[in-house]
């Protein structure tokens, strides 16, 4: 183990340092991957020497998501004290069922989850599990919802047709889910949203008594804080007392950036959040932990047991089902992926978190005043949102995203609006300053003038 300890050393400290010079590791063309890199296994073992020196061109040729050239995906950044948090629960290897397989791990999770819930406004009543990934966390509250509507499907099965409404711009998992737990895709109700990306209160009412007309029971309502597009937060307030009017299960996704509850300056964008059944975000994202800490929170923790309880005796064999989170889990073996989150919360305070997440919007500001301030460029998006989307000049931003990417200079997306196609850069590396956003756009640009005089000085020469 000491051996092992002492490669990652070497091959992380090389890492580090390399970064500082080539923010984005060279792009290698997925029909050239195994040309380029031996990643075949085989019999017999290789050497020491060979092993370090495959595994060193594995992790040189990995996308660098915590550089400032990194604006591509909805995470980004390295936390020293989250990662060392992470190190130290691989190290461990404990999983997260029982309190006699996990010990103070549980502890450590349940003083997470209790904070959390503490911070929503929820009391005694309310509890959460950790699940690995967004797209989880929004199933176990769509089954949360289908059990509490329907309280004998568990054991009958499916026998009434439900219904899920949803923004047309929330995550493509909430289709995903309706099928995996049996209310079907062709039951997701896409709501319409406002020209800022929000659900519209008067389409979702409309289709709620449309739906029960033709004898559906509406099941869930999920609203989403930050799109992941636009970064739009559907109106909690506005859109709740529908959902109570109809006795429909209210989720917020808030796996973008529901992290704002941390944020005095920013937490109005969930203002209502206290009245929801469940909410569930990712602090792999806006907090910055490493991949994958993703939390879901419920206001009424009989729910947690009533869906995903079970009886083990050759598992549940100590203490009592609150310090077995097995009893609250869709999964049963399962990763500490508190103890990140833990290491980071406990070591800078929620005032640390705080400025995680004004500095996220904060540098979205900035980044929107440069696109707003240049006649080349066209904004998309809007304020209160830490995705920026725009135009530059005429370029086809899916083609500019791709020649980024291939030509090792930035890593960012594009988005699909609906009428236009733009790029997508989002300022969720709360690591960046205000110099790297300059430098994101004057790398862009002198990308675009390079690639411009190139193609002139070619189309001279023929």
């Amino acid at each position: 183990m000491q051996k092992a300890l002492n490669l990652f050393q070497r091959i992380a400290s090389d890492l580090l340092e390399d970064e500082k010079k080539n923010p984005v590791s060279d792009y290698i063309p997925v029909q050239e991957l195994y040309q380029q890199i031996d990643l075949a296994l085989r019999e017999n073992p290789i050497s020491e020497q060979e092993f370090e020196s495959v595994l060193r061109e594995v992790v040189f040729a990995s996308p660098r998501t915590a550089t400032p050239a990194f604006f591509n995906q909805l995470f980004g950044g390295r936390n020293e004290t989250a990662v060392l948090g992470e190190l130290l629960s691989v190290l461990l290897n404990n999983s997260m069922y029982t309190y006699k397989a996990a010990g103070a791990a549980v502890g450590v999770e349940k003083a997470v989850l209790r904070e959390v819930c503490n911070t929503i406004g929820w009391d005694s009543g309310s509890d959460g599990t950790f699940a690995s990934g967004g797209s989880l966390t929004n199933f176990m509250a769509m089954i949360m919802a289908r059990d509490t509507t329907l309280s004998d499907v568990k054991n009958r099965g499916m026998h009434a047709p439900m219904t899920v409404y949803t923004s047309e711009e929330s995550h493509y998992s909430i289709p995903k889910n309706a099928a995996f737990c049996g209310i079907g895709r062709d039951q997701v109700r896409y709501i319409s949203t406002d020209n800022y990306g929000r659900m519209i209160p008067e389409e979702l009412e409309r289709q709620i008594e449309n739906d029960i007309q033709e004898g559906y029971i509406p099941t869930l309502l999920n609203l989403t804080a930050g799109t992941t597009v636009l970064g739009a937060f559907d109106s909690i307030t506005d859109l709740l007392p529908i959902a109570k009017k109809y006795n429909i299960w209210t989720h917020v996704d808030g796996a973008y950036c529901g992290s704002v509850i941390f944020s005095h300056k920013y937490k109005h964008l969930i203002g209502g959040i206290k009245g929801v059944d469940s909410f569930s975000f990712n602090a792999h994202k806006m907090i910055g932990t490493p991949l994958t800490c993703s939390l879901l929170l419920v206001k009424n923790k009989a729910s947690l047991y009533q869906s995903f309880s079970n009886e083990a005796s050759y598992l549940y064999q100590t203490e009592g089902d609150e310090f077995n989170p097995g009893q609250t889990s869709l999964q049963c073996g399962r990763r500490n992926d508190a103890l990140k989150f833990w290491a980071l919360w406990k070591s800078v305070g929620t005032k640390g978190l705080e400025k995680i997440v004004d500095k996220q919007f904060a540098l979205a500001d900035e980044a929107r005043a440069y696109v707003r301030n240049h006649p080349d460029y066209k904004l998309h998006s809007f304020d209160d949102s830490i995705s920026i989307c725009f135009s530059y000049k005429d370029f086809d931003a899916k083609t500019l995203c791709k020649e980024l990417y291939e030509q090792n200079t930035l890593l960012v997306s594009y988005g699909e609006g609906k009428t236009k196609d733009f790029v997508r850069m989002v300022t969720i590396n709360a690591q960046n300053e205000s110099s790297d956003i300059l430098d994101f756009f004057n790398s862009l640009e002198q990308f675009v003038q390079d690639k411009t005089s190139y193609q002139e000085k070619a189309k001279s020469i023929t």
